[in-house]
């Protein structure tokens, strides 16, 4: 049976929040090859994409016992195509999340860049321990997102209906799987990733990834600089903040995002009707969301309804993808000058709806709970996120709850995020724009000084969260070369180089008949309006 946690919200002492304590690690501490496992790849089935292969690799569940309980990871890969004397070996490829799949990035990432280069690596996708195809796939609770969920706004009384929420959760999760939740680490999962190397057969990998997936590499090229041929960094995580202090940042950066989308829907008033100036778009978009608290909108094929907090979640992917905007607009004004739902019930299947279970949210939750502080009194959270409420309405209650387990997490609060220094690492190449909300800009900065031999490539204006692969030539071509042969910006001090943003998508409102198909089917991680995890 599970053991519901009580709610001791306000109950139990509180632990002040610091910066996230450095770990001492001897580079390349689990280098041994014995017991690293075997691949047998095989056929993946894929029509679209025959040559991909599968496999299954087995690992410790803890490291510090090598030899004891198991669990097994799903990999795949495209085999280099190039004559044996060209081929760079394997290039390991991480989306972020953390818990998001990266099996869907070989056939993608081969898609965007020349063959030539595309075919002198092995591409090896993985499902991170614990998530998707891996075994076993950790669920806590498959309805934790349904809707409708309470208000996330502390000023509508929904407090105590989420602290039990998140409360039950973690408690739930404690219940069914303590003896694997202490282990999903970013260390964890690096030291998995060292297993997938030797069990390649390779005495260095190359790695791409990006938004948490830097926090992966890096902490990899701490552990195993060795082991590292080439790295790729796409917006990039902080290498020493605290996880509970970097979600603060993206609620202030998503507020700008949210202005920014404001600004560019009051340009196109002839369009969306919806004003001439941000301050009342933003107005506007508050006015929608007040009338979804007293008539909420059938989400069908999605279970129950569009209420306030549904709104939110349709909403704030814009601060990762600006390519959402015409469609969020579209919402607004289908509301308030159509009386029409359909774009919004559109809108909020593509982007918001809850998959089959609780998908990524228990490896999201077993890494940043337990990697580094957080506070566990519900009073401090309450004082302390009113202020940034204060300052960044549009995100701050609602990245609040998505985070609330970690107040009650049983496995929490140390040793701390390890200390990176990029010492013994080949030049690593980091890709970050100035305006992405998700993994903002000073994250860049700080892990280009954490990492002194490496090169900064920003774009200057740019807010894709993971910025490759946009069809932005300058991005792109860095990327390209530097895999070709290593080339990297020749560029000196803090930025190697500086890129241009692309041009702002175009208004347009998104007819709901043409759409209507759209509305029973989630995004493909491949689709350009696509968003991966929440780091």
């Amino acid at each position: 049976m599970r053991r519901p946690l009580a709610l001791l919200a306000v109950a139990v002492s509180t632990v002040l929040l610091g910066s996230a304590v450095p770990v001492a690690a001897a580079p390349d501490s689990d280098s041994r090859e014995t017991g690293a496992g075997s691949l047998a790849w095989s056929s993946c089935g894929d029509a679209a994409t025959p040559a991909l292969q599968c496999a299954m690799l087995e690992v410790p569940v803890d490291y510090a016992h090598p030899d004891g309980r198991k669990i097994k990871l799903k990999l795949n890969r495209l085999p280099a195509t190039a004559p044996k004397a060209e081929q760079q070996g394997p290039i390991l490829l991480n989306p972020g999340g953390p818990g998001d799949s990266g099996l869907w990035m070989p056939a993608y990432i081969t898609g965007q860049i020349p063959a030539d280069v595309a075919s002198t690596y092995d591409w090896i996708g993985f499902d991170p321990r614990g998530t998707n195809g891996s075994e076993p796939h950790v669920v806590c609770d498959a309805h934790y997102f349904d809707g409708e969920r309470p208000d996330y706004q502390v000023s509508q009384g929904t407090e105590k209906a989420w602290l039990r929420k998140a409360a039950t959760y973690a408690a739930d999760c404690a219940a069914d799987w303590s003896w694997i939740l202490p282990h999903m680490t970013t260390v964890d999962s690096a030291r998995d990733m060292d297993r997938i190397r030797a069990a390649l057969g390779a005495k260095k990998i190359n790695f791409y990834g990006g938004s948490w997936g830097t926090s992966l590499g890096s902490t990899y090229g701490q552990l195993f600089p060795t082991h590292v041929r080439r790295m790729v960094l796409d917006s990039i995580v902080g290498p020493t903040i605290s996880w509970y202090d970097h979600n603060i940042l993206q609620d202030k950066e998503h507020q700008r995002r949210f202005r920014a989308f404001a600004e560019w829907t009051a340009k196109a008033d002839s369009v969306y009707h919806l004003g001439t100036d941000a301050d009342t778009v933003i107005k506007k978009y508050y006015a929608v969301e007040d009338a979804l608290r007293t008539t909420p909108v059938s989400a069908a094929p999605a279970p129950g309804k569009i209420g306030p907090a549904e709104f939110e979640d349709t909403f704030y992917g814009g601060g990762y993808n600006f390519l959402r905007w015409p469609r969020m607009a579209t919402v607004l004004s289908g509301y308030l000058t159509r009386h029409d739902t359909r774009p919004l019930n559109i809108a909020y299947n593509r982007y918001a709806t809850p998959g089959a279970d609780d998908g990524a949210f228990p490896n999201y939750n077993a890494t940043q709970c337990t990697e580094s502080a957080w506070p566990r009194d519900w009073e401090f959270w309450k004082k302390d996120q009113a202020k940034v409420n204060a300052v960044a309405p549009f995100y701050t209650y609602n990245n609040m709850w998505y985070n609330a387990a970690c107040m009650f997490w049983p496995y929490q609060g140390g040793p701390g995020r390890l200390k990176v220094t990029g010492k013994g690492l080949p030049p690593v190449l980091l890709f970050q724009a100035t305006e992405d909300a998700a993994t903002p800009y000073a994250g860049g900065v700080a892990m280009r000084k954490a990492l002194p031999g490496s090169k900064l490539v920003v774009q200057n204006g740019g807010s894709f969260h993971e910025i490759l692969f946009h069809g932005n030539a300058c991005l792109d071509d860095t990327f390209v070369a530097y895999l070709r042969d290593g080339t990297l910006p020749s560029g000196k001090g803090l930025i190697a180089k500086t890129c241009a943003p692309g041009a702002d998508p175009a208004p347009t409102y998104v007819e709901p008949a043409v759409t209507a198909k759209a509305s029973v089917t989630a995004l493909s991680p491949t689709d350009p309006e696509a968003v991966h995890g929440r780091f």
